[in-house]
């Protein structure tokens, strides 16, 4: 197990908690950073500074992390939304603390500013969903967590307390994430999985959906991982993919278009 260094007492208990647990997951996987960069496609002293409480790890990484060491990917990305809110939070903590317009003081780029609040880029295509399915979990954790137990007390010191008033708290519903299958079977000479019969789709980092699905799939009967068939197109799929092109002969680009296709349903 890592002999790993004190947080800065300073870090929020939110970030704390993610920090913390990535850091479980390392342990439990027997991962070096290094091993780390290779299978989330982040590099080693990124993972030093997510490690290390210095920088929030982005979702994508959070994910990898889940998916190789086997843990569940929702309810980490679930715990690094609570974290991203503390992190934005002490960000805009430390910038009200420095007076507008100082000597020497230049605006901040828009993509600083974005670096310095936590908050994400926009999203890719087809991530829609993936971040629907987070936001629902980590309002619900929020709204768990901040459930409040209210005391009225009526009168002086001496008479007697009222009835505890419980505040309702409501959440709104979670989305829930498409369920994949893999039924692989052959037809006409080629393999099927049963999510897409595809040719010609071009799918890519950030691609999310069946077609998405029947690739991981397809990438599973040819015995290498993609990690989950959920249908989000991520580190380990591009990793698989990579691994797959190499394999074929095909040029190794991380995309799967119909050359690719042609390969994984021989």
């Amino acid at each position: 197990m890592s002999r790993w260094k004190e947080l800065p007492a300073e870090l929020d208990p939110r970030v704390r908690q993610l920090v913390v647990r990535l850091r479980l997951l390392k342990d439990r996987g027997e991962l070096s950073v290094r091993q780390l960069a290779t299978k989330t496609g982040y590099s080693a002293k990124s993972w030093e500074r997510y490690l290390g409480g210095r920088s929030l790890a982005p979702p994508d990484a959070v994910e990898a992390m889940a998916r190789i060491t086997g843990d569940d990917p929702t309810r980490l990305l679930a715990l690094r939304e609570v974290a991203a809110e503390a992190w934005r939070e002490g960000r805009a903590s430390e910038r009200a603390e420095v007076p507008d317009g100082g000597p020497g003081q230049e605006a901040a780029p828009p993509e600083l500013e974005i670096l310095l609040s936590g908050a994400e880029a926009p999203p890719l295509p087809g991530r829609a969903l993936r971040i629907a399915v987070v936001a629902g979990s980590a309002a619900l954790l929020l709204a768990v967590s901040s459930a409040v137990l209210v005391t009225l007390r009526l009168g002086g010191g001496d008479s007697p307390a009222a009835a505890p008033v419980v505040v309702p708290v409501t959440t709104a519903p979670t989305v829930s994430t498409p369920a994949y299958d893999c039924l692989a079977r052959r037809s006409g000479g080629r393999w099927y999985a049963g999510n897409s019969r595809t040719m010609d789709a071009t799918v890519a980092y950030g691609s999310a959906g069946p077609e998405v699905a029947e690739a991981q799939c397809l990438l599973r009967r040819a015995g290498i991982s993609p990690g989950g068939i959920d249908g989000m197109f991520g580190p380990l799929t591009r990793g698989a993919v990579l691994d797959f092109q190499k394999r074929a002969g095909l040029v190794a680009d991380g995309v799967v278009g119909p050359h690719t296709w042609k390969a994984l349903r021989r």
